[in-house]
């Protein structure tokens, strides 16, 4: 990928004028290496050695894109900033020595230095650098602080999920979403796209999962429909990828499959199509799992999504199936496990895929609330891999407190500090730290409608477990982290981002 598309979004680093008293008073609250979220591996500060931006700021860049890089900045400072073909003062460049993700930023009266071995770690480093500027600018030339940091990824996987099959989230608030959440390094987004209420994601041969599946009146309560086409999601997908963000696509099964059956009855084994369903009851649909034309409608699904999908997953879900007789469970894993390898893709599913000796080398999402879970410990010893999801801890969906409008709280309430306060290696006895490579935060939609619902659920928790993904975990401490969010604040208000105010923390 050409780093034109990274290097861009520096300018947004850059604050704009303060136009208002208010915004100007953001401005006052120091900045130091150590204010960053997420939390980054080392900081060695280097008092009096800030860099001031001025006119006479000069920038360079690889792949030629100095000149975009000046271009964007130039309406955010108003400087001319002139352009230097390597050196500039604002400098960024590709070495060797950081790892896929890392990055080391050099801040000097001098200038500043980034360098990273990817343009993933660039990304990262940008994102960095735009917290050590002020959130908006009084009159003067912007300043950071002058140090070193050495940043790399606690885990590979940082990821959040959005569900669009409980109620349909259009793409543009989508792309939103992308935006705020790789500000916070998060580097997955996991979209659930089909299940009881609805389907999600255009299918080329089976037409009606959409036309019928998708239409007016399939969210939750009966609001809302829509899906996407194979356009919106390959759309989304290069969207994403631009801002280092790998799409996960997942079509929960054998349960969780009623709205597919509406619009196909003959994937019920008495070929009678059930009726259409806009509750929130779980655990009562399953494919037939005897059936041939199940294997061909989940061989055509996943041929599909994998064409459609660079990245290395495809979720198939596998949890709530208490319609399906265990039996019937590990023989229909049996058969759909292979087909996702057969296109070339890594097995994703919630931890119950996890009794099938099938998994292999599945990727687990644990969403359980115990402390030991046989099946997920029997699969990791053959090679499966986890994400951890404690849904007391990461699902966005519940409510912040008993009087939060909207939200669910069947795993009890998740403020701030309950979202932060967990660690990925020991959540989970009897698997080693090294079998866990990641977190996810879902977000269940059923009583979402708008953007806005997905913001205020999302921020500021989300961010919790973007530092438990992200940052070693020495650096985990409440007292900072809350600090650090509530300073945080303003740039929320800034972009016009609806997030909830908790009480817990002290906001600027």
């Amino acid at each position: 990928m050409r780093l034109s598309r990274l290097v861009m979004t520096l300018v947004l680093a850059l604050p704009l004028v303060a136009t208002t008293a208010s915004a100007a008073s953001t401005s006052r609250m120091p900045i130091t290496l150590t204010s960053v979220l997420p939390a980054v591996a080392e900081a060695v500060p280097s008092p009096g050695d800030d860099f001031r931006i001025t006119g006479r700021t000069t920038v360079s860049a690889p792949d030629s894109v100095a000149g975009q890089l000046a271009d964007a900045l130039r309406p955010a400072t108003g400087f001319d900033l002139p352009l230097v073909p390597a050196g500039g003062d604002i400098d960024l460049a590709l070495e060797p020595g950081h790892g896929d993700e890392g990055y080391r930023l050099t801040v000097r009266k001098s200038g500043v230095d980034l360098r990273a071995t990817a343009p993933a770690g660039l990304f990262n480093g940008v994102q960095t650098l735009r917290q050590l500027l002020p959130a908006a600018a009084e009159a003067g030339a912007p300043i950071i602080p002058g140090g070193t940091i050495d940043d790399r990824p606690r885990y590979a996987y940082r990821g959040t999920m959005l569900d669009l099959a409980r109620h349909f989230h259009t793409p543009d608030e989508i792309r939103r979403y992308i935006d705020q959440i790789s500000r916070f390094k998060i580097n997955y987004l996991h979209l659930h796209l089909g299940d009881d209420q609805g389907w999600r994601i255009e299918i080329d041969a089976w037409p009606r999962l959409t036309t019928v599946g998708g239409g007016p009146g399939t969210g939750v309560g009966g609001d809302g429909g829509g899906f996407l086409t194979k356009d919106d999601y390959r759309g989304l997908v290069r969207y994403a990828a631009e801002r280092f963000v790998t799409i996960v696509p997942e079509i929960d099964m054998p349960g969780h499959v009623n709205a597919a059956q509406v619009a196909y009855p003959e994937l019920t084994c008495d070929g009678v199509a059930p009726r259409a369903r806009t509750d929130m009851r779980v655990g009562y649909s399953t494919l037939c799992v005897r059936a041939e034309i199940t294997y061909r409608f989940l061989d055509d699904v996943l041929r599909e999504l994998a064409e459609m999908t660079p990245g290395p997953y495809l979720h198939i879900g596998g949890d709530e199936t208490f319609a399906t007789p265990h039996g019937s469970y590990l023989a229909f894993q049996r058969r759909l496990l292979p087909l996702v390898r057969k296109h070339g893709k890594i097995p994703y599913g919630w931890h119950e895929i996890g009794q099938s000796p099938a998994a292999g080398d599945a990727r687990l999402q644990f969403w359980g609330r115990e402390r030991n879970n046989p099946s997920v410990t029997s699969a990791v010893a053959a090679g499966a891999k986890v994400i951890m999801s404690p849904s007391e801890h990461t699902y966005l969906d519940m409510k912040y407190d008993n009087f939060t409008p909207g939200g669910l709280d069947w795993a009890g309430a998740i403020e701030v500090s309950t979202a932060y306060g967990w660690d990925p290696a020991t959540q989970l006895g009897g698997i080693p730290e090294s079998s866990v490579i990641g977190v996810e935060a879902p977000l269940w939609s059923e009583t979402l409608r708008s953007l806005a619902d997905i913001e205020f659920l999302a921020f500021p928790r989300l961010v919790a477990i973007a530092e438990i993904g992200w940052s070693p975990r020495a650096t985990h401490d409440w007292d900072s982290f809350r600090a650090r969010l509530g300073a945080y604040g303003p740039r929320w208000v800034r972009d016009g981002v609806r997030f909830h105010r908790s009480p817990e923390i002290r906001w600027s």
